[in-house]
């Protein structure tokens, strides 16, 4: 059955010039419109995530934001966690669809080609990310029977347009990636990464273990060609957040990020079910711990997936229910819409805007498939190269 929650090198100095890309909010709609989710009424069937392999349990999922390589912009990415026989951390495979419905597979992992790099092989997580110039990064939370007593480090991958791995980026605070938001400008990129294995999270018994951390990696992104991807500096800019194992979900701990506009970094506390947020996160450098509370349960049920709305509001997925939430940059908790009955619980993980503000995607683990919440009878193909 599926899971029940489900769920170095030189180092770059490199100073934020504007913030600009898809993993920010675009103010075009302020607060007082009302809430983003009340736009949308209507779930429907996208695409299965199952690629020819068999992996399951699709995580993490990013739009494209340009045609690359095999990559289409509006396409979806989407990262699969387990493999056919639906061991956790044993996923190798990222798939694209399209807003039609086609799936194609964008990549599957060779351990081998990690060997050297990422501690423990490779378990694709909710940490994915797309950037402008076509590369695609990954994390790596594996296990080898797929039981938390096994799980190793990880890693975060690098691969090209092509799909084929060219980097590893390992240690320097990386240790279990779980979730991850980008901020892209095209030459320098950074990564908003949070980690969920730190201290002895995966020995003995569950128990709660205050030091997942999240990480700001700056990069250096050269063009196809010129080069791969340049590991920069590493900064703890949130810690003692909450992790512990799970037998259903693997690991709880600190998961959804998504960047503001003013650069606050938002986290989804699963552990403490509650949404935190890091102020200055683009340029801090040194922790703001577990960060400030922006609201805590209501409606909040194990939030997992988490997104920076058009409007602002942060918009989470609930790992313990079928529901998503909208919450204002206040904290106030102004939207609950149900995309998913058939299984609720451990189902929803990412979640991602759909092109133009036109919906919101999101995977669905319980039955291995991406589907998205927009008006009804809203035209297929929303999002794809002709928009």
């Amino acid at each position: 059955m599926f899971s029940l929650r489900r769920r170095l090198s030189a180092r770059l100095c490199l100073i934020p010039l504007a913030i600009a890309t898809s993993a920010v909010a675009n103010s075009a709609f302020a607060d007082d419109h009302g809430p983003f989710l009340e736009r949308f009424d209507t779930v429907s069937l996208v695409a299965s995530t199952v690629p020819a392999n068999g992996d399951i349990n699709p995580y993490g999922i990013v739009v494209v934001p340009r045609s690359e390589g095999l990559l289409k912009r509006g396409h979806v990415l989407i990262s699969n966690f387990n493999n056919s026989a639906n061991a956790q951390g044993t996923g190798t495979t990222i798939v694209q669809v399209s807003p039609q419905g086609a799936l194609t597979l964008f990549a599957q992992i060779d351990p081998a080609a990690v060997a050297n790099g990422c501690p423990g092989g490779v378990g694709l997580t909710t940490a994915l990310t797309v950037l402008k110039r076509g590369w695609v990064i990954v994390g790596s939370l594996p296990t080898t029977d797929g039981t938390s007593a096994t799980a190793g480090a990880g890693c975060l991958i690098v691969l090209n347009s092509a799909g084929e791995v060219v980097e590893t980026f390992a240690g320097g605070g990386i240790n279990g990636p779980w979730d991850m938001t980008s901020l892209d400008e095209e030459e320098h990129a950074w990564l908003f990464v949070t980690n969920v294995l730190n201290g002895n999270v995966t020995a003995g018994n569950p128990h709660v273990v205050n030091q997942g951390t999240v990480l700001r990696i700056a990069l250096r992104v050269p063009k196809h060609g010129e080069g791969i991807p340049a590991l920069g500096a590493t900064t703890v800019i949130g810690s003692g957040f909450a992790e512990t194992a799970d037998p259903d979900a693997l690991v709880i701990g600190p998961t959804g990020v998504g960047l503001a506009e003013d650069g606050t970094l938002y986290v989804a506390d699963s552990v403490n079910n509650r949404i935190a947020a890091i102020p200055h996160a683009l340029t801090r450098q040194t922790t703001a711990f577990t960060g400030v509370e922006v609201t805590i349960d209501g409606a909040l049920n194990d939030p997992l997936g988490l997104l920076i709305a058009p409007d602002g509001h942060i918009i989470t997925a609930n790992g313990g229910d079928g529901n998503l939430v909208e919450t204002t940059r206040a904290g106030s908790q102004i939207a609950v819409t149900t995309v998913e009955t058939a299984t609720g619980a451990g189902s929803l993980f990412g979640i991602a805007i759909v092109p133009g503000r036109r919906g919101v995607y999101f995977v669905d683990d319980g039955d291995n498939t991406l589907k998205v919440l927009a008006p009804k009878n809203a035209p297929k193909g929303q999002g794809d190269e002709s928009d």
